[in-house]
C-alpha cells in the first residue's frame, strides 16, 4: 500500500535546519506530562529549540483536569506576534485551542505567515475528544477547526478525533481507519497521521502517514502495557514537527518520532510521577547512567 516517493514538502516552507526553531501553540499542564510542557520536552529531545504560546492555563495532574483559564484572544495573538516578529520560525505545532475564538486567532496568524511565502511547517494536533470519549468542543468550534485543516501540513488525530473531523463514525478496524484518513486528506489537501492506539488491542499499535493520493507509509509498532501514556499525542506531534523541520521528509520524521516515543513510553513508569496516568520519559537514553 506504500507509494515509492516520500510526501513532498509544500512550496515556500522554511529550508531544513540542523536545530529548528519550533513554536508550540497549546495549553499548559503544571504536572509537566502534557501540553506545552510536553511539547517543549519533545522538541528538545528531537534536536530543536522550543518556544511556546499559551492558549490556556490548566489546573491538572496525572489524574485529570480540575480547572481551565483561557486568556483573551488578543493576548494569544500578542504572544504569536511577539515570537514571529523576532524569530524565524521553522515549524509550528498547534495543540489545544479550546474554542472558535482561539481557532480564528491562530488561523489568521498562520494565514498571514503564508502570505509572506516563507512559512513554517505546521503540524495540527486536534484536541477534540477526551480519553473518556467526551467531546471537548461544541459543534461550531469543531467546524472552525475543520476549516483550519488546509493551513496545516500534517494533522495527527487519534481515531475518535479522526472520525469527528471526517464527520463519520469511528473506524472499527485499521483498514477502515486508513480509508477514513485518506478521505480526510483528499478533502482538505493535508497529510493525516492515522494512529491505531484506540483500536481493540491485539498487541500491535500501528501508525500510518496518509496523503491525498493514499497511504505513504505504514509503521508497525508493539503495544506497550503501561499507565505512562499522559501526553503521548502532544509529544508525537511536536516530535514530528521538529524532525520534519530538520530534514523535510515526512515519512522519515514520523518513523523517527514513533521510535523515540515508543522508547519514551516504555521508560515512563520508572519516573514514578503521579498516581494516575503518568508521563512518558521524554529524555530516555539521554540520562546519565548511575556510577
Amino acid at each position: 500500500m506504500s507509494l515509492p516517493a516520500p510526501a513532498p514538502a509544500a512550496p515556500g516552507l522554511r529550508p531544513p535546519r540542523a536545530v529548528p526553531r519550533v513554536l508550540a501553540v497549546a495549553g499548559s499542564d503544571p504536572s509537566g506530562g502534557a501540553g506545552v510542557q510536553a511539547d517543549l520536552k519533545a522538541i528538545a529531545a528531537s534536536g530543536g529549540y522550543g518556544m511556546a504560546a499559551l492558549t490556556a492555563l490548566t489546573a491538572q495532574n496525572t489524574r485529570g483536569v480540575r480547572d481551565v483559564h483561557v486568556p483573551p484572544p488578543g493576548f494569544l495573538r500578542a504572544q504569536l506576534d511577539a515570537v514571529a516578529d523576532d524569530v524565524r520560525i521553522d515549524a509550528v505545532k498547534v495543540g489545544m485551542l479550546g474554542d472558535a475564538r482561539a481557532v480564528a486567532v491562530v488561523a489568521d496568524w498562520l494565514a498571514g505567515l503564508r502570505e509572506h511565502g516563507d512559512r513554517p511547517a505546521v503540524v495540527l494536533d486536534p484536541v477534540m475528544v477526551a480519553t473518556s470519549g467526551d467531546r471537548l468542543l461544541d459543534p461550531d468550534d469543531e467546524d472552525a477547526l475543520r476549516a483550519m485543516l488546509p493551513l496545516a501540513d500534517a494533522v495527527t488525530p487519534n481515531l475518535p478525533e479522526l472520525a469527528v473531523l471526517a464527520r463519520e463514525a469511528p473506524a472499527p478496524s485499521w483498514a477502515l481507519a486508513l480509508e477514513q484518513g485518506h478521505r480526510l486528506a483528499a478533502r482538505h489537501g493535508v497529510l493525516v497521521v492515522v494512529k491505531g492506539g484506540h483500536l481493540a488491542s491485539d498487541g500491535s499499535a500501528p501508525d500510518a502517514l496518509v496523503g491525498p493520493r493514499g497511504v505513504l507509509a505504514e509503521l508497525d509498532g508493539e503495544r506497550v502495557a503501561t499507565r505512562s501514556t499522559h501526553g503521548t499525542g502532544c509529544s508525537l506531534s511536536s516530535a514530528l514537527a521538529t524532525r520534519f523541520a530538520r530534514h523535510h521528509d515526512w515519512v522519515r520524521a514520523l518513523r523517527e518520532a514513533k521510535e523515540w516515543l515508543s522508547a519514551a513510553i516504555r521508560a515512563g513508569a520508572a519516573l514514578e510521577v503521579g498516581r494516575g496516568h503518568g508521563p512518558v520519559d521524554h529524555f530516555v537514553g539521554l540520562r546519565p547512567s548511575e556510577g
